[in-house]
């Protein structure tokens, strides 16, 4: 029986520290370039030569000001602040290579859907389909009153302005110009047929939108849509909307249920339960030898930031950790944060503790790390492909360039040798190269049902 073929996406931010925090003070870090463009381009040519799917850019709207009460931490550490925007890297990036992905987050809560769907269009016309869309909704509340709002919007309260945003969207790209639309005919002097565009019109409890997109149809027309909510309703937005998923956890136990939750999130919505690829954040840590990987991951935590990493931490489930003491547990908060991030380290049963914490931040960041030689790793992502039903893997950097150059010089060559990784890319859009499947979506995607015809108003 053939081996599934594992994804993976790079996982970096354009910022300086990302997820394992503190790194940016290793001597061989090279974060601090991230303002420039050649940083981008290089690391993209990187990428395509290892043959990554695609590179996920993370993004915040906020500062991180939870912990302690103040941004002091956040910007001696460099605490995902400064961030720039992840869309303005991707025209070039996408110049230099033909096949990688881009996976570009952008927070719907404070984007008007007309601007942005235009954004988006204009982004997969000029990196010829390789767009994806990573659908976030917010959680921080500095980011409201950056926005000029007195808080954020209750949780379930995001997902249901999500789910009418998403609505107008589909409407621009999938109804407002009709295929065949564009004829570009010189002779009759007729670029566009008007018989074939279609003014939009909603009308909702969120949103009013009048007006024909003002881009062309591009080869994806709605982006590949990414989506990582792992509350009960963000499962539910994502079962609904969400092509790739992406998820954060420890166990092997834990992510198998999850994967199952979303697959029957899937097929409850009347899609296939494979229609949802699943990525997993995971930190490597590779060297020829499990003893140098071990000594490389020393060097590493020897730089990393646990407190940074806390502070981070505290910013996502809402709870000042610097209140309490080491050993203390960790109780039940109001928060209007990351639901499910606040549900796990407050359940008594699990007895989280300021310690225990610090102790999993050994390298600045939560997610699952994996260290050895490049045998260990393919043995180590192999199974959890086929433990969970994870469908591959968004990497997080450590040193950077270093942690992605180890990776495709040292991983990639055994994964392709045992028939777990491509050894070319398939040609196509990134939607196509994921699914093996048409560009656009698919006719049992909600998103399909707003094709022309279906829910526009003519011109």
């Amino acid at each position: 029986m053939a081996k599934k073929e594992i994804r993976l996406n790079a996982f970096n931010m354009n910022c300086v520290s990302h997820i394992n925090h503190g790194l940016w003070t290793h001597p061989r870090d090279r974060s601090q370039d991230y303002t420039d463009i050649a940083y981008w381009t290089d690391l993209a040519r990187l990428l395509e030569r290892g043959k990554f799917d695609g590179l996920f850019l993370a993004d915040i709207v906020g500062v991180y000001d939870v912990y302690q009460g103040n941004t002091d931490l956040t910007l001696r550490e460099t605490i995902q602040l400064p961030v720039n925007d992840p869309l303005m890297l991707v025209s070039a990036m996408a110049a230099v290579t033909e096949h990688l992905g881009f996976g570009v987050t952008a927070n719907l809560t404070y984007e008007a859907p007309f601007l942005f769907a235009r954004r988006m269009s204009t982004l997969d016309h000029l990196s010829r389909g390789r767009v994806g869309w990573n659908i976030v909704t917010g959680y921080l509340d500095s980011a409201a009153r950056a926005m000029g709002l007195h808080e954020q919007l209750e949780h379930d309260q995001r997902y249901d302005r999500a789910d009418e945003f998403m609505e107008v969207v589909y409407k621009l790209w999938e109804g407002s110009w009709e295929d065949g639309a564009v004829v570009r005919d010189r002779a009759r002097r007729v670029y566009a047929d008007p018989a074939k565009v279609h003014k939009i019109a909603h009308h909702g409890d969120y949103y009013h939108v009048e007006g024909i997109h003002l881009s062309e149809p591009s080869r994806q027309r709605t982006p590949v849509l990414y989506q990582a909510g792992s509350s009960g309703r963000g499962q539910a937005f994502g079962a609904r909307h969400a092509e790739c998923v992406f998820i954060s956890s420890q166990s092997k136990d834990a992510t198998r249920k999850l994967v199952q939750s979303i697959r029957d999130g899937a097929v409850r919505e009347g899609r296939d339960p494979d229609a949802i690829k699943i990525f997993m954040g995971l930190t490597v840590v590779t060297g020829r030898t499990d003893e140098e990987a071990q000594e490389r991951f020393r060097e590493y935590a020897s730089y990393a930031s646990p407190e940074a990493g806390l502070a981070h931490f505290s910013a996502g489930t809402g709870i000042d950790f610097s209140k309490y003491e080491l050993d203390e547990p960790i109780r039940a908060a109001k928060t209007n944060a990351i639901e499910s991030l606040t549900k796990v380290v407050t359940q008594p049963e699990l007895n989280w503790t300021k310690r225990k914490l610090l102790q999993q931040l050994e390298l600045g960041g939560r997610y699952a790390s994996i260290v050895g030689a490049p045998d260990r790793i393919a043995d180590e992502l192999e199974s959890w492909v086929a433990d969970t039903g994870i469908d591959g893997y968004n990497l997080t950097r450590t040193v950077a360039p270093e942690s992605f150059e180890d990776f495709v010089n040292l991983v990639i060559p055994v994964l392709q040798e045992r028939g777990s990784y491509k050894r070319e890319y398939a040609q196509g859009t990134l939607r196509e190269k994921l699914f093996q499947r048409g560009a656009t979506l698919p006719q049992e995607h909600v998103g399909a049902g707003f094709r022309a015809g279906a829910a526009v108003e003519h011109a």
